[in-house]
Parts: C-alpha cells; sequence; structure tokens
C-alpha cells in the first residue's frame, strides 16, 4: 500500500463552539463543517438540510430563456427535436431527462448517442447529417458541443438549429450555435460553476415549466436521473448539487423509476442507495452499455416504462459490466507490467494497439491510484489513431497540460481532472517526454505523496452512534464533500486477522476506550504493512455503524495506519 500523507485540517476553535452551540450539534461535527469551507449558521443550515428554495435562477444561464422559447417552437409545431448525448451516464442521464420531459409536453423528440468505437466522442459529421435527413429541425446537446465549431457550422449551412448544454472547459470563443448553455462562459452570472449536464438539463426544464406550464411529467420526479449524472460525472456536491442528490437519491432509493429500480435488482442492491452506491454499483453498470456495446441501451434503460423491458436491459447491462470487468483487469495488469519496466515517470503515458477504447478511462484511475502521478492510456486503432483517456492527482490540471501538448494532438478536451484526446501512434513517445516534463515541473511544487485530509483528531470515547447520526447529516458525500476521516493516534491493537479477500480486521483501544472493531479493505495483514501488533498504532478511520445480529455498534473503516511515534 502507497504510503500517505496526513494533513490535519485547521479550523477556528471559537468558530467551532460557535457552530456546536448554535447548531446542538458535536464540536467533531462541526469542525467538518467549517473544512468544507462552511463560513456562516445559515451556511451550516443550508448544508445539513439543502432546500429547493435556495435553488438559483435558470434564467442566470447565458442563453437559456433563447434556449426554451426555440423548444417550446419546435414543441407546439410538432418540429422533429433530437437530443444529442455523450455516452457517459452524465450524458446517458442528462438525454433520458430531456427526452422524458418533452416527450410528455407533447414534444416530437428522439435521441442519439454516437458509438464510442465507431464515432467517438460528440457531435461528428456524419451523425448531424443523418439527422437532418431524418428530419430534424432541433439538436439539443447533452455534456458535448463546447468545442465542435466546425460540427455546429454544418448543422447550420443544413438548416439545423443547435442548443448546446454542456460543463466542458470552452476553447477561445463559442460555437456558433443558438444557444450555448455552459457554466464556464465568461459572460455567465450564474453563481454556481459546478452543474454537471444533468443538472443543467433540470434548469432548462425548471424554466421551461416556469414560463410555459403544466408538463404530464413533474420536474421534481426527475431529480433521479440529476442524481446519477451528479454522482457519476464526479462534479462538486456543494451548493445546489447537494440539494438535486439528497431528493434524487431518494426517489433512487425507492426505486420510483423502473429501470432504475431493475438495476438496482440485478446489482443485489436491497437497502437505501447512497452515492456510493451510484458510484460503484449503478453507474459502472451504465457506463458499461457505452463501453462495450452502444449507450443507447442506457437511455432505454432510464426512460422505459415497461417491467419486463427494464429487466432485460438490466440484465444485459449486468452481463457488459461483468465482462468490462475482465478487460479492465487484463489491461490495467498490462499497463502496470509496462510501467514497472523502467522507472516511473512523474507524468505516465501509455499505450497498445490491442487495449480496448472503453476501458481506457478506468485503466488510467488505476494507475493514478497506483502511482499517484497523472496518466494517459491509449487504445491504439488499425489505422494508428491512438483515442486515450487520462486522469489526475489533486493539483494537477489535465486541461491546462494538454493544452501545451495540443501540437502534438489530434483533438482533446476535458476538464482539470479528466480529459479524453486523439492522437497519431508515431506521436505518443513526444507526448510520453512532454507530458512527463510537465509532470515534472508540477512534482516539484506538489505532493509527492497521496494525501489523506483528515478532519479532526479524536479521542475514541467521543466517537459513539450519535456522532455517527449528525455525520450522517451531512450526505450526500463525493467530490467537494468527501466523506469524513478522523485520526487517532496510539491505538492499542488487542486482536488482529485477515478476512474475505484480504481485508484487514482489527480490534482496538484507546486508553480507557472500549474496544472497538475496525476494518481495512484489501490492506492485508500487518506484516504487509510493515506493522506489528505489539506496537501501538495511529489509524486515519471512518466511523460507521455496523449491525450483526440485530445489534448496531460503531465500527471504524480505516483508511490509513501507521506506526505510533508514541507508542
Amino acid at each position: 500500500m502507497l504510503k500517505k500523507q496526513w494533513v490535519f485540517r485547521e479550523v477556528d476553535l471559537t468558530q467551532r463552539g460557535m457552530f456546536a452551540q448554535s447548531l446542538s450539534i458535536s464540536p467533531i461535527t462541526a469542525s467538518v463543517l467549517l473544512s468544507r469551507g462552511v463560513a456562516t449558521i445559515e451556511q451550516a443550515r443550508y448544508w445539513l438540510a439543502p432546500q429547493a428554495a435556495s435553488l438559483h435562477d435558470p434564467l442566470q444561464l447565458p442563453d437559456l430563456e433563447r434556449a426554451i422559447d426555440r423548444l417550446h417552437r419546435a414543441v407546439t409545431t410538432g418540429e422533429r427535436i433530437c437530443f444529442y448525448g455523450d455516452y457517459d451516464v452524465d450524458g446517458i442521464a442528462a438525454t433520458s431527462l430531456y427526452l422524458t420531459f418533452f416527450r410528455s409536453v407533447g414534444g416530437n423528440a428522439v435521441s442519439y448517442i454516437p458509438h464510442r468505437i465507431h464515432e467517438g466522442y460528440g457531435l461528428n459529421v456524419q451523425a448531424i447529417r443523418r439527422l437532418r435527413q431524418e428530419g430534424v429541425g432541433l439538436l439539443v446537446t447533452s455534456d458535448c458541443g463546447s468545442t465542435a465549431p466546425r460540427e455546429v457550422e454544418l448543422a447550420n449551412s443544413l438548416g439545423l438549429d443547435v442548443i448546446i448544454t454542456d460543463h466542458h472547459q470552452l476553447e477561445a470563443g463559442l460555437p456558433p450555435a443558438l444557444a450555448v448553455i455552459n457554466p464556464y462562459r465568461a459572460d455567465s452570472s450564474y453563481p454556481f460553476r459546478g452543474l454537471c449536464s444533468g443538472g443543467l438539463a433540470y434548469k432548462v426544464v425548471l424554466a421551461y415549466q416556469e414560463k410555459y406550464g403544466h408538463a404530464d411529467v413533474s420536474a421534481e420526479s426527475l431529480l433521479d436521473l440529476v442524481a446519477l449524472a451528479t454522482v457519476a460525472d464526479v462534479v462538486p456536491l456543494k451548493d445546489e448539487n447537494r440539494f438535486f442528490v439528497r431528493e434524487g437519491m431518494a426517489l433512487i432509493s425507492r426505486g420510483a423509476r423502473c429501470g432504475i429500480k431493475a438495476l438496482k435488482q440485478v446489482a443485489g442492491i436491497d437497502r437505501d442507495c447512497t452515492s456510493g452506491t451510484v458510484a460503484f454499483k449503478l453507474a459502472p453498470r451504465i457506463n458499461a452499455a457505452g463501453r462495450l456495446a452502444h449507450a443507447e441501451a442506457g437511455v432505454r434503460l432510464l426512460t422505459t416504462e415497461s417491467d419486463a423491458e427494464a429487466r432485460e436491459i438490466a440484465e444485459e447491462l449486468e452481463r457488459l459490466n461483468r465482462e468490462r470487468q475482465r478487460i479492465e483487469e487484463a489491461t490495467t495488469n498490462e499497463a502496470l507490467a509496462a510501467v514497472r519496466t523502467s522507472a516511473v515517470p512523474a507524468g505516465l503515458v501509455l499505450g497498445a494497439r490491442h487495449w480496448h477504447l472503453g476501458v481506457v478511462g478506468i485503466v488510467a484511475a488505476r494507475l493514478v491510484e497506483r502511482y499517484h502521478r497523472p496518466a494517459i492510456v491509449i487504445a491504439v486503432n488499425e489505422q494508428g489513431i491512438g483515442k486515450g483517456s487520462a486522469r489526475s492527482v489533486p493539483g494537477f490540471d489535465l486541461y491546462e497540460a494538454l493544452s501545451a501538448c495540443r501540437d502534438l494532438l489530434e483533438g482533446f478536451g476535458g476538464h482539470p481532472s479528466a480529459a479524453g484526446l486523439t492522437i497519431q501512434e508515431s506521436r505518443i513517445p513526444m507526448l510520453q517526454d512532454r507530458f512527463a516534463e510537465i509532470a515534472g515541473g508540477w512534482v516539484g511544487t506538489g505532493s509527492p505523496l497521496p494525501q489523506i485530509h483528515v478532519d479532526a483528531e479524536v479521542n475514541l470515547h467521543e466517537v459513539d452512534q450519535q456522532l455517527v447520526r449528525e455525520l450522517g447529516m451531512l450526505h450526500p458525500y463525493g467530490a467537494g464533500n468527501p466523506e469524513p476521516i478522523f485520526a487517532v493516534k496510539n491505538v492499542a491493537i488487542l486482536n488482529q486477522r485477515v478476512v474475505g479477500e484480504r481485508h484487514l480486521k482489527l480490534t482496538v483501544r484507546h486508553g480507557r476506550s472500549q474496544p472497538f472493531d475496525s476494518i481495512g479493505f484489501r490492506m492485508g495483514s500487518l506484516a504487509d504493512l510493515g506493522l506489528s501488533a505489539d506496537r501501538a498504532v495511529d489509524l486515519a478511520f471512518v466511523p460507521e455503524i455496523n449491525r450483526w445480529n440485530g445489534l448496531d455498534r460503531v465500527q471504524l473503516r480505516i483508511r490509513d495506519l501507521k506506526a505510533s511515534q508514541a507508542g
């Protein structure tokens, strides 16, 4: 296990006491709120209980009113509308949201998701020509289009109006679309930039409903799709995203949408869902369609009203996900073997002809996890064209780094933390050298080790079921609101064993505290970690409730441990 640097968050003790007293919460929970950047009691109340009344006005997004007026004209005249989405969960969920709502108001609506392997990311000229030939007059994108001026120009020349809803970084200048709804626009007065494309689609629907009246489908019933998109796309769970995910997760938990209910059944989920359930159980299965087959299956799953059809699609997604896992494991092993043949550079770039394009993003994430280095993994086709996915580490801006390599690339786009690119196979060695050089400059200023941000140092006698219940009010956890981590020092190990798939099971005590069961998933034995049960340890952990034989007890989920300097 890669060693980690513990970084303790610092908070103002006077402010912590004020929060604890005013909100009737423990000082520990108050510390977590302060460490999230919550500065006032009013902000803290919203963080603990987000309200719909605090959502921002959609019309603060540039071009949004123009977009809903154009959509309304298409609906009332029967003009064919195509909702064109990316093949990831954000694009699939946003497309499904649009399709569901605008069909409910009488729109002549269809969807289009490009094939990952045969068409690639975003708008493409062949699809635009085909859709125009099929009678589409209005094209609305989800999670793509911001960097496609040439394709939008073609659509315009064919008499096809384009509305872009996207949250990717913008190049200089906007594409010549009828409307470009993107929170990163320089002229945007919208107070929150963290919306994913599912959130932007919801804003379009809210504004449409406000201006043009009732629909058979309420906007609130679509929040399960917004929650799926928001969690899966790893946008910050701050501001109004907290409301979206909280409300949407309640719909997901009760299986309000038959497609999600069927997906939960095949995934073996029989309890209330959290953001972790979406991130690690539901999203990978929806993504599997776009990785190995066609993402339209995801749209059909999320828009069908037939339980039987939903079950059939969910079972196919389950099969595809198992196949994806097999391919991912084989490719990851090959990538790890390639890295081990030489010294690990500051930035990793790997590529091969036989790698599957559908898993390169996941493999890049595995390399980042293993080596704490930004990584690009590229699948090269028979024509020598490589398409890759990049993943980053905290503090390293991938988009900026790829911008410095643009002369080597056929194209690229994305975010500071994740991006995609196209490159000629012959230029991959040059990209390897330049990317490593850029990352090397960052390593000189960044942390050489992965970091664990600790919210507070505690004594174990402070850790009880009431604290866990309070922390539960801070859900949902994810980007921008990580699961709270605490540290306890000089803990005695009373018992140790390895269970299941190399999970480390400990019983620990802190001073005169009661014994606590603790588990470190896939950590192996103490000996594997260079530790001994005879010596005290420091634990970084997440407290949680573990139910066993009908009884609830607090368990410590270990995030890291090391020999105590005080032991």
